[in-house]
């Protein structure tokens, strides 16, 4: 039986556990496949107890749950790995470690979904051999290559609300009111929310 894993990396979006629940429902049941979650993101390969059987049983439900069953590990590059040794921080290349233990799963794929910074290191992996496939998860929208990263589209649709709820606000005092939003470097949730939000 083939078997495939996957790994959930980086910070929070929504869609997460929809992902999950669609790739096990597909390798299940139009492949045969057998699905290993990966917890905690690539720290979960070199953990013992990093890994969990994900059946059809287990991802019943998950889709109204925030966050993600899998866990995630917001700094877990196994090509620049912190640990603590003797009460000092070392950085450590520990991918070797992670590809070794890929193969004695007999991983025959990995599905790795996340932002830029996760899907860099799945890039990584797979120039080292690991067949990959990534999956472009961020509400910043700032993954090249992808019009469109899942998460975006509830981020959007959250900002658009506070718009409208601000404009009554504004109105009601004749005041300008700002609205702080996330988006790092790319400002594509500005951008689209401002455009949806103006009153003509």
């Amino acid at each position: 039986m083939r078997r495939i894993g996957i790994l959930t990396g980086g910070g929070d979006a929504p869609g997460l556990n929809a992902v999950i629940r669609a790739v096990v429902k597909t390798a299940i049941n139009h492949y045969g496949y057998e699905v290993l979650g990966i917890l905690d993101g690539f720290d979960g390969l070199l953990e013992e107890s990093g890994l969990m059987p994900l059946t059809l049983e287990s991802v019943r439900g998950i889709l109204p749950r925030g966050g993600t069953i899998l866990g995630a590990a917001n700094r877990g590059n196994p090509f620049a790995r912190e640990t603590e040794q003797n009460g000092q921080l070392v950085v450590e290349d520990t991918s070797d470690e992670c590809i070794a233990r890929i193969n004695e799963l007999g991983i025959n794929a990995l599905i790795v979904v996340g932002g830029d910074g996760t899907l860099r290191i799945a890039k990584e992996m797979y120039d080292k051999g690991v067949p990959t496939i990534g999956v472009p998860k961020t509400i910043d929208n700032d993954v090249g290559g992808t019009e469109v990263t899942f998460g975006f589209d509830t981020a959007l649709n959250i900002a658009m609300e506070a718009i409208d709820r601000l404009h009554t606000t504004a109105e009601s005092h004749h005041r300008v009111m700002i609205l702080e939003l996330m988006g790092r470097d790319a400002g594509f949730i500005a951008l689209h929310a401002g455009v949806a939000g103006v009153r003509m």
